[in-house]
């Protein structure tokens, strides 16, 4: 029997025996970004700490996950809500005429500021007492190489990690600098940083996506009956067959980049529009954002061509991940039973508010399953007094 399983708003389909088996070991939780629709993960961390679960060792964020998940070790219920409801909706964090006539860039820096003053106050010093001995990451992208970096959340830099670990290409003016790097939204090369929880010693892996599998199904990763062999082999030799693939697929579709960017090119001269890749879908899943790059008429360069093909195939080695994972580990994916209401930008404070509480429901659902494991829901919470969001 595959040793994964889902959790929804409205149902669940897990093999709890199996499941059991998997979390006296280290258990990682893992949230996808999604622009606003991370308010759906608002919702599930929220259900979280109203139930005072955390059985969790290590945290892995892209995005709007590693901004959920900052909000969740700080134990400030509904901040990770007012976060988004509030301030990714306020004109000083994005508005789309500024940004069409003006470049103006999004207002991360601004946001973060606000969240740190009245009437929010995130608590960064009860996050770095909550996460202990634990690690947090929030998951970047090196703007030289696209490739996954994971960055130490709550440190002394953390406002800095987490603008990197949001900075979208063409919204965010620039790549963030460190001393180790220059780096770009995580969601280019690690949109849901299942993996990296795997390779560092992950057993019970609780996944929170804010969309589907929207992607076809990918070339298979492995081939049919050597499943057992691949991934007993080590990490090293996984991660250059992963790198290999990518690399196979780089040539592969390089010259229908190249064709898609030249007849865009060609079309935007004859009419001044250009034509949309795929349907509009933003590499990062937020569907808007592309067509807003478009507006500005610059989203069709060779940079952010290897950034779609980065993306997509680094999603669809996350979804075979997600669907056969490796036999040493057990995967609970927590995510909505239909497509969820709000945008990566522009959402209505309604749909947001809708997406909130499918949320709830999604996370409540999920520590109600990881009770029937038997598993100790309450160890790190009794003795913090969480301060309360209301």
């Amino acid at each position: 029997m595959k040793n994964s399983g889902v959790v929804t708003n409205t149902a669940d389909w897990v093999d709890i025996d199996r499941l059991s088996k998997y979390t006296g070991g280290q258990n990682a939780l893992i949230a996808q970004g999604g622009g606003q629709r991370g308010i759906f993960t608002s919702g599930v961390l929220d259900a979280f700490l109203l139930s005072n679960f955390d059985p969790f060792h290590r945290f892995y964020g892209t995005s709007a996950g590693a901004l959920n998940i900052a909000a969740y070790l700080c134990r400030q219920k509904g901040i990770g809500r007012s976060f988004i409801l509030d301030l990714t909706t306020h004109p000083e964090f994005f508005h789309l005429f500024s940004y069409i006539r003006n470049n103006q860039s999004l207002g991360l820096d601004w946001a973060l500021d606000q969240i740190c003053e009245y009437p929010y106050k995130l608590d960064i010093d009860m996050g770095r007492q909550v996460l202990g001995t634990r690690k947090a990451f929030a998951a970047v992208t090196d703007y030289a190489h696209l490739s996954d970096h994971y960055l130490p959340m709550l440190q002394a830099d953390w406002k800095k990690v987490l603008i990197a670990t949001c900075a979208i290409p063409r919204l965010y003016r620039q790549e963030v600098e460190f001393e180790h790097g220059r780096y770009i939204d995580g969601g280019v090369s690690a949109s849901i940083p299942v993996q990296e929880a795997w390779r560092q010693g992950g057993r019970c892996l609780v996944v929170i996506r804010t969309e589907g599998d929207d992607l076809a199904a990918s070339e298979p990763v492995i081939e049919q009956g050597d499943e057992l062999h691949w991934y007993r082999d080590s990490l090293n030799t996984v991660q250059e067959h992963w790198q290999q693939k990518l690399s196979q697929w780089k040539q592969d579709w390089g010259s229908f980049f190249g064709e898609r960017i030249q007849r865009s090119k060609e079309q935007k001269q004859a009419t001044g529009n250009a034509p949309l890749l795929n349907g509009g879908r933003w590499l990062f899943g937020a569907d808007d954002i592309y067509r807003l790059s478009h507006l500005l008429g610059d989203s069709f360069d060779s940079g952010l061509a290897d950034m779609l093909m980065v993306h997509y195939q680094t999603y669809s080695l996350t979804q075979d991940f997600l669907h056969q994972p490796p036999d040493d580990c057990f995967i609970v994916q927590i995510k909505p039973d239909k497509p969820l209401r709000s945008s990566s930008l522009m959402s209505s404070s309604d749909d947001l508010l809708h997406d909130y509480q499918v949320g709830l429901d999604a996370g409540f659902r999920c520590v109600d399953l990881f009770a029937q494991t038997g598993i100790s829901l309450h160890d790190r919470m009794l003795d913090l007094h969480p301060q309360k969001w209301a």
